[in-house]
Order: structure tokens, then sequence, then C-alpha cells
């Protein structure tokens, strides 16, 4: 008889969150769209994965398909960018290199916001001596290369992308942890964080709760640019031989391959790049665009939509 009003409490707790968060995120995708650099990235990006989706199943080649008498062809109806050194269209290497990068980007992004997320962590701790520890070690190891991290790791593991992954995503989140040490020190000394402790919060609920969304902007703003610089890690580190194994298509290949005849056909050299220079700079805006829309202090409308989800 007392039951039936708590389940609908429950109910309407229930399928409140996700239309909240659905809201949220419409509000914040327009807001987005609405401005240039935005729409911009948001429109490279849907290409991207599109483009990534769609090679899984159809490509105007073969990537494996080379001719002997076609190579270093010019752009024509039967071959979109012209063909390279072996032959092969280059149109349809592009296409099937987009999935690799994609999977890089995306691989590199999640293990430094997880890396970064859980070095943060370890230094707002109330222990004193893990936090002092993870701050010399984080001072000590920022200062090594990406590329022999790379270096070190390929002698085990060989030419992969997990090579790639590992390095990038390992120096990105050192450098995620510097950056919002300050925002999350200054979160974790505040009152209303000394009060959840207080109330027996547990540290990974204070963590999740409070610290975590006072440096979700210095987040975003880190992983747009751990995206962007992934994309440019890969082609270097393909180029040396450390990244993506020969018979993978990815744009760091196209680079690498085509750089040797620049002098020959720069045509090849300039398709590549171009899309490089393209996809950095669209990671980087929708960086920017995300931070901007997804804070409540910059973006009105999501103060509003917060408002609604409350009434």
């Amino acid at each position: 008889m007392t039951d039936t009003p708590n389940n609908g409490t429950t109910t309407a707790s229930a399928t409140g969150a996700p239309r909240g968060f659905m809201r949220r995120a419409g509000v914040v995708i327009r807001t987005m769209w609405a401005r240039g650099t935005g729409r911009f990235a948001l429109i490279v990006l849907g290409a991207w994965i599109l483009v990534s989706l769609v090679s899984l199943v159809w490509t105007p080649h073969s990537i494996w398909q080379t001719n002997g008498y076609h190579v270093w062809a010019r752009p024509s109806a039967d071959h979109w960018l012209g063909t390279d050194g072996t032959g092969a269209d280059v149109f349809s290497w592009l296409m099937a290199g987009s999935r690799t990068n994609l999977l890089i980007v995306v691989l590199t992004v999640l293990f430094a916001a997880a890396f970064g997320l859980l070095l943060v962590a370890m230094l707002v701790s109330r222990h004193t001596a893990l936090a002092h520890g993870s701050v010399v070690a984080i001072d000590a190891l920022i200062s090594i290369p990406t590329v022999l991290i790379a270096l070190m790791l390929a002698v085990p593991l060989g030419a992969s992308v997990t090579v790639i992954v590992l390095a990038c995503g390992f120096g990105y989140g050192l450098n995620l942890a510097r950056v919002a040490r300050p925002s999350a020190m200054l979160a974790a000394r505040s009152m209303y964080v000394e009060s959840a402790r207080a109330n027996g919060a547990s540290a990974p609920r204070v963590f999740f709760t409070h610290i975590v969304p006072n440096i979700m902007p210095v987040l975003i703003v880190q992983c747009s640019l751990s995206a962007g610089t992934a994309v440019l890690a890969e082609a270097g580190l393909t180029y040396l031989g450390v990244g993506v194994p020969s018979g993978v298509p990815s744009w760091g290949h196209s680079l690498s391959t085509s750089v040797r005849f620049i002098n020959i056909y720069p045509l090849t050299v300039l398709w590549p790049g171009l899309i490089v220079t393209i996809a950095v700079v669209a990671l980087n805006l929708f960086g920017d665009a995300l931070r901007e829309a997804a804070d409540p202090l910059t973006n009105p409308r999501l103060r509003g939509a917060d408002g609604r989800r409350h009434q």
C-alpha cells in the first residue's frame, strides 16, 4: 500500500537522468554548430568517421591492387587522387588509412585520459608521501621524448599500433596531470570536499564527484590536443619504422612512402599531408568548441537546460 509512491519516484529519477544527459548533449552540439569553428570541426570529424565506416565495405579500388604501367598517374576519373609509385590508388589507400588513424586517436585519448586521471588522483591524495612522490615522478618522466619511449617499446613489441598508443598516451597523460594539478589541488582543499569526506564519502567518490568536474575544462583541452598530436605522432613514428607496421594502411604510411619521391611526383605527398593537417586542425578546434559549449559558465543555454531538468 505504501510501496507505490516510492516506485513512481524511483522510475522518474531513473528515466530523468538519461533524459537530462540527452538534453545537455543536444544543447552542447547545437552550441558548437552555431560557431563557425565548431561547425567546421563537427563536419570534418563526421566525414572522417563516415569515410572510415564506408571503407570497411567499399573503396574505389582494392588497396592491394597495383599496376606497374600506371605509376605516379595524375588524378583522373578512374583514380581521383592519382596513383603512387606502385600504381596503387591513392584515394583508396587514404580511405583505408582513415580507419587506422581514427583507431589510434580514440585509443590514445582514452589511455591518456585514464592514465592522467590516475596520476591526478595520486597528486591530490591525502597520503603526503604518495602525493610528493607522484610530483617528483611526473617531473622526471615528462622530459622523456615520445620518440624515445616508442623506440624502447618497439624492441619487445615491434612496430605496431600498440607502440603508438602506449608511447603517446603515456606522455600525454603525464602532461594532463601536470596541467590539471593546480585546479585539482584547489578543489581538493575546498570546503565542500572536506565536508564530503567528513560525511564518510569514499576517496573515489570524492574524486569523481567533486574533483573531476572542476578539472573537466582542462581535461577536454588536453584530450583534444592529445588527439591532434596523436595524428602527427603516427606519421612521424611510422616514418621511423616503429609505428604502424608495413602492410597496414595509414596516413603515415602514405606520407613516408611518398616523401621519398617528392622530387618525382609531389602530389602524392600533398594529399596525405593535407588530410593530416585538416584532421589536426579540426581536432584542436573541436576541443576548444567543446570546452566552451560544455561549460555552464560560458554557455547560458546549458544553464537553462539544467534549470528545466530540476523543475
